[in-house]
């Protein structure tokens, strides 16, 4: 994609400004992919299957040419505000970005996150194939299978929403400013909300698997734990409206 294209596609009213930061990442399954500018670039970007497998050279070629064309754009626009990207990181940025990312790995919700998503590869690890034949045999109307891609989707999804939460919540804490929504809130509040998604898909699977079923009870409470954890340290973040996604409560 050309520059001429990016920015002609990037001024159109249809997209909503910044939906893309606060979602899930599942495009198959979300409602607002007509809205979302970086969905609209990656179906014109990968339309061609080789481009979409990452196994391939094809899609890195593509993936560079967008980050160069974007990182061109960006310096073109700070230029107009008299502002040089190569001059902002200094050592001394550098090294605190070194302390943050450390602060933020040794977090405890962090460590917490990361466990979970370690919980869930122990737990379907030599289970997978009788889970999807027990899946196969499920009634009722509820598909097991679906809860299988829920929680193995938000596996490793949960810990990144929780890291990103706690360093955004460092640096705010730095800058000190409640001038605008708190992006820390934002990225807790899509962690919540795949906890609560992955925590109903678990209580699916508990219905109907019998081997296994303690661990599936150990899962769910670690998980409920950390879910109360990251509301209390994060009070504000259920009420967050994320672009495109919630609606404002005008009685509120």
């Amino acid at each position: 994609m050309n520059r001429d294209r990016l920015e002609r596609l990037a001024a159109e009213k249809r997209f909503i400004p910044g939906i893309y930061n606060y979602c899930d990442r599942w495009c198959e399954h979300c409602p607002q992919t007509s809205r979302c500018l970086n969905f609209s670039i990656s179906e014109e970007e990968f339309s061609d299957p080789e481009a979409r497998d990452i196994r391939n050279e094809a899609f890195w070629n593509k993936l560079s040419g967008i980050l160069a064309e974007t990182l061109e754009l960006l310096r073109e626009s700070a230029k107009k505000w008299g502002i040089e990207l190569e001059t902002l990181v200094s050592m001394d940025d550098i090294e605190n970005i070194k302390t943050k990312d450390v602060a933020v790995e040794k977090h405890l919700l962090c460590r917490a996150a990361k466990r979970y998503s370690e919980l869930v590869e122990d737990w379907f690890r030599g289970r997978e194939t009788l889970l999807f034949e027990t899946a196969a045999a499920a009634r009722e109307g509820v598909n097991l299978e679906e809860a299988f891609e829920v929680i193995r989707w938000y596996q490793y999804f949960i810990c990144a929403k929780v890291m990103r939460a706690v360093r955004g919540r460092i640096e705010e804490e730095e800058e000190r400013c409640d001038e605008f929504a708190s992006d820390s809130d934002g990225s807790a509040k899509i962690a919540l909300i795949a906890m609560d998604r992955s925590i109903a898909a678990w209580a699916v699977i508990r219905h109907y698997i019998t081997d296994g079923a303690k661990g599936v009870i150990d899962v769910i409470a670690f998980l409920d734990g950390l879910r109360q954890a990251v509301e209390k340290a994060f009070s504000s973040a259920r009420s967050f409206i994320r672009p495109g996604f919630d609606k404002i409560d005008l009685n509120g």
